[in-house]
Parts: structure tokens; sequence; C-alpha cells
């Protein structure tokens, strides 16, 4: 990467912005740092040292991993061989032992995973092989549509063993209900999502309107309040006039009594 690249010859790529690679022809390694520079100060990867020139390209190196690092997860997901499991029979195996293990077959088929199938032998009972192709051979069949057999069984010890791996047509039904449950998942996010948000512009309606009704009550607190007292100043004035009025009236009007009350 960069500096650590060998080569002075290189054939440039870069990224466009709908992600596809732009040629810019064959560049010496000085020009394509340039390059890389000009662009935004981005990286001069290695992508293909073996080509005559090395193929280079001028990415982000921290998106170019993180998208490589998805590609990888995404490839191991949809592996079909992703695990080997194992039924292990007695060639002299019972029909009611026998369906157990045709069973335990087909789940981990349709899990989508590759089933080892194995004859067990002891002592001298090896020499009954034949038995034990044959028993391997009903499996297969029994599996048909679902499973295909790697090759014919082999002979490993004192055992018979064969892989068995699901069909392209399970693969493709197990990876299909994984990409369905993934989009399920991501819909009932979103919805919840939605929801929360709905429920908190919800709440806010709700406290705005409450608090309206706080300064609605507070108002008519206030004004029940205030209907029981008169404000009017001149009303007082008069009532003084009033009370002058009604003493001059009860003790007369006199000199002596202006002069007392003056």
């Amino acid at each position: 990467m960069n500096e650590e690249i060998q080569q002075n010859e290189l054939r440039v790529n870069v990224s466009t912005k709908d992600g596809k690679d732009e040629s810019l022809g064959i560049l010496t390694k000085a020009e394509a740092l340039a390059k890389a520079k000009e662009l935004g100060g981005l990286d001069l990867i290695l992508i293909n040292e073996n080509s005559d020139p090395p193929v280079c390209k001028i990415v982000d190196y921290s998106k170019y991993r993180y998208a490589q690092e998805k590609k990888r997860k995404e490839k191991a997901k949809n592996s079909k061989a992703t695990e080997i499991k194992e039924v292990k029979m007695s060639y002299k195996i019972g029909e009611h032992d026998y369906d157990v293990r045709l069973k335990a077959a087909t789940k981990f088929i349709k899990q989508g995973n590759r089933v080892k199938a194995t004859v067990q032998f002891r002592g001298r009972e090896i020499q009954h092989d034949k038995l034990g192709f044959d028993l391997l051979d009903r499996l297969a069949d029994d599996l048909d549509g679902m499973a295909n057999m790697e090759g014919r069984p082999r002979r490993e010890g004192k055992s018979i063993g064969a892989i068995l791996s699901p069909t392209p047509e399970v693969v493709k039904a197990i990876n299909d209900a994984k990409r369905l449950k993934e989009k399920e998942k991501k819909k009932a996010k979103a919805e919840s999502l939605v929801k929360r948000e709905a429920d908190i512009a919800a709440g806010r309606a709700v406290a705005e309107e409450y608090d309206d009704d706080e300064e609605d009550d507070e108002d008519e607190i206030i004004g029940g309040v205030l209907d029981g007292i008169d404000l009017d100043d001149d009303d007082d004035y008069d009532d003084d006039d009033d009370m002058d009025a009604s003493l001059d009236e009860l003790l007369g009007s006199s000199k002596e009594t202006d002069d007392l009350f003056a």
C-alpha cells in the first residue's frame, strides 16, 4: 500500500461515485501516489501484483477494508459447506434406529450442513463391508432430492463413510429464507422506530395541551378572586363623601361642631 508498493509501473483504477471502477491507465508509482493525494488524500492499494503491469486502486483504505470484510462475512454466511455433521450407524441397524438417523441427517441437510454418514464395524464384522456400502446407498436414496453423495463411500479402517451435501435447490431455499428473515427484521425495526417517534410526538402534544389547560385554570381562578374585589378608586372617594354627609345629619351643623371636627 502506498510507499510500500515495490513496482514502479502500475495500472491504476479509481472508484467512481456510482461504485464502478474507472481506469486511469498505466502510471508510474510517483504519478499514482500524486493522483491519490490529489483526489483527497486517498490510498494506493495493490490489488493484483501478478498482473502485467500490477493493478492498483485508489481508494479510502478504511472504507475498502470495511467493504472487503463485509463481503467475506456475506460469503461465509451463504456458504453451502458451513459445517459437517455426522450420523453413525451399525451395518445391522434396526428400522427404528435407522429412521432416527435418517431424521437427523434430514434436519442437518435442511440447515444447509454437509453430513458425514459412517457405518461402524467391530472386530471381524468388517468382512460384511458390502452391507455397509448398501446401507449408505440406501441413505442416499432416502435423501434424494435434498442431498447428493460426494463420490462413492470409502472404507476408513473399520468403518465406511460417505459425505452428503445439500442440493443447490436446498441451498437456494435456505439462503432465500435467511434473506427474507433479515428483510422482515429490518422492516420490523423500521416500524418500531416510526412508532416510537410517533409516541414521542404524541407525548409532546399531550404535554403542551396540559400546559395550556393549566394556564386556563390559573386565569379562571384569578378571575374568580378578582370578581369580588372593586378596584375602582372613585368609589372609595364616594364612600368617604357619603360618610361625611351621614355625620352631618346625625350631629347637625353648627359652628361648634364644625370647629370640633375641623
